[in-house]
């Protein structure tokens, strides 16, 4: 991967700014956020690798912020914070954080912090890595980056869409059973309205056809849903 793209979500000007002149240092491309107000805006236009994020910010909180990214990303997110509390580093990791870094902190450990955490989610970025991809008629599923593209078009997906389509496009043409779909989205299906899925595949629909799929999306009465796509590709 050529560039690794980091998003520092810190409201201190100053340490948002030598956080990002110390991180591009090493050859990673940094990010701040401006507009406290828009931080997911943010984090859709940078798609970045990695998020460092503090807790206190202005309007929510970075529990808050971090949960939202969680319904988006799986890219690791370290918290970087003056509040040294065991329960607040419980908090971040309940909500979906991967580490906690306390204030002051030595810029070399954020870095070797942001390393090993690329490391373990990425693993190494020479050419020869490569991202997993799902490719059924020229529709490409990119799971770690819950992004589906066609002909030069894409759309964003959550987590739980992403792994709907994924199970679609690898039996494509075949039936995929609503219980199979059920048991791949949700652990415990049994607290699961039988509507709740309904609701996912029309926006799967929806999302299918901003990239020019007419409605290829199946109900096979009595049996599940099928990824039709002839025609295309």
């Amino acid at each position: 991967m050529d560039q690794v793209n980091i998003l520092i979500i810190e409201d201190d000007a100053k340490i948002a700014s030598l956080l990002k002149t110390h991180i591009q240092k090493y050859g990673y491309t940094a990010f701040t956020v401006e507009d406290f107000a828009k931080v997911m805006d943010d984090f859709r236009d940078v798609r970045p690798h990695l998020v460092l994020i503090d807790v206190n910010l202005p309007m929510f909180d970075g529990f808050y912020w971090c949960r939202q990214i969680r319904t988006l990303s799986t890219c690791p997110i370290l918290f970087i914070s003056a509040r040294e509390s065991e329960m607040d580093q419980v908090m971040a990791l309940e909500n979906g954080a991967d580490d906690y870094i306390t204030k002051p902190f030595h810029y070399e450990v954020v870095v070797a912090k942001i390393r090993s955490h690329l490391r373990r989610a990425y693993g190494s970025y020479s050419a020869k890595s490569e991202e997993r991809t799902v490719e059924a008629s020229g529709l490409v599923l990119y799971p770690e980056r819950f992004m589906l593209t066609y002909e030069g078009q894409s759309v964003e997906l959550t987590q739980k869409e992403s792994v709907l389509v994924e199970a679609l496009m690898k039996k494509s043409d075949r039936v995929v059973s609503r219980g199979r779909l059920l048991d791949l989205m949700w652990e415990d299906r049994h607290f699961i309205d039988d509507n709740t899925l309904n609701v996912y595949i029309t926006r799967i629909r929806k999302k299918l056809k901003e990239l020019g799929f007419d409605d290829p999306v199946e109900t096979v009465r009595g049996a599940g849903y099928m990824l039709r796509l002839e025609g295309k590709g």
